[in-house]
């Protein structure tokens, strides 16, 4: 029989009186040279348990897409948000990443207590926010969200693959792979889609104004 996944559980420790809904927020797609960046915020009731959430990382994109549905239906409230390469450029990666959690966590339609992110620290919000280590290893909510923002980031690259099929990003969805460098080198990098400020694709830009 296959091995269960361990059930993550942490943010229990954070349950009190004044502590009855915790939100777990996570990113995905940072390290990508194209496309947005994706957060999901995900709010479970207390007694609800998983041994099949898991880091998004450890898991195959079958399991992510069955459990995708799984999170959906069984979160008290959720929220799934990108920015774009645009704004990724615009503001740095880290900023990017942060804007993004709060665009999700301002989706949620139900009151909060506590906030636990995957080592991102966040102010500005109603309230207090925990950044732990490796928080999708540990906490069901992040891992949860981490599902969900990598699902979602996962499927806008496989629409943008229909449109940009020369470049592959259905299969290695942005990241730098050999394949994704050759389409750079063969094609150049797409206005809008490609992060300008990351330097594999940055190269391509220099290049062009020394050609002026």
């Amino acid at each position: 029989m296959p091995r269960k996944t361990q059930m993550l559980n942490k943010e229990k420790e954070y349950l009190s009186d004044s502590v009855k809904l915790i939100v777990g927020v996570d990113e995905a797609g940072r390290g990508p040279l194209a496309g947005p960046v994706y957060a999901a915020a995900v709010i479970f009731d207390p007694s609800f348990e998983s041994d099949l959430i898991n880091d998004s990382k450890q898991l195959s994109e079958k399991k992510r897409d069955a459990l995708f549905d799984l999170i959906v239906k069984n979160a008290i409230s959720y929220g799934i948000a990108s920015v774009s390469a645009e704004e990724i450029d615009q503001y740095n990666i880290y900023e990017a990443t942060k804007i993004c959690m709060k665009k999700a966590i301002a989706q949620l339609k139900v009151p909060y207590d506590l906030i636990i992110t995957d080592a991102m620290p966040l102010g500005g919000l109603p309230a207090k926010v925990v950044p732990i280590i490796k928080g999708d290893a540990q906490c069901l909510n992040v891992a949860a969200a981490s599902i969900l923002a990598k699902v979602s980031r996962d499927r806008y690259m496989e629409e943008l693959d229909k449109e940009y099929p020369q470049y592959g990003f259905a299969k290695h969805k942005g990241y730098g792979t050999k394949f994704h460098m050759d389409a750079l080198n063969q094609y150049g990098p797409i206005e809008g889609v490609h992060r300008k400020s990351f330097a594999p694709v940055a190269k391509f830009y220099s290049r062009q104004i020394k050609l002026f």
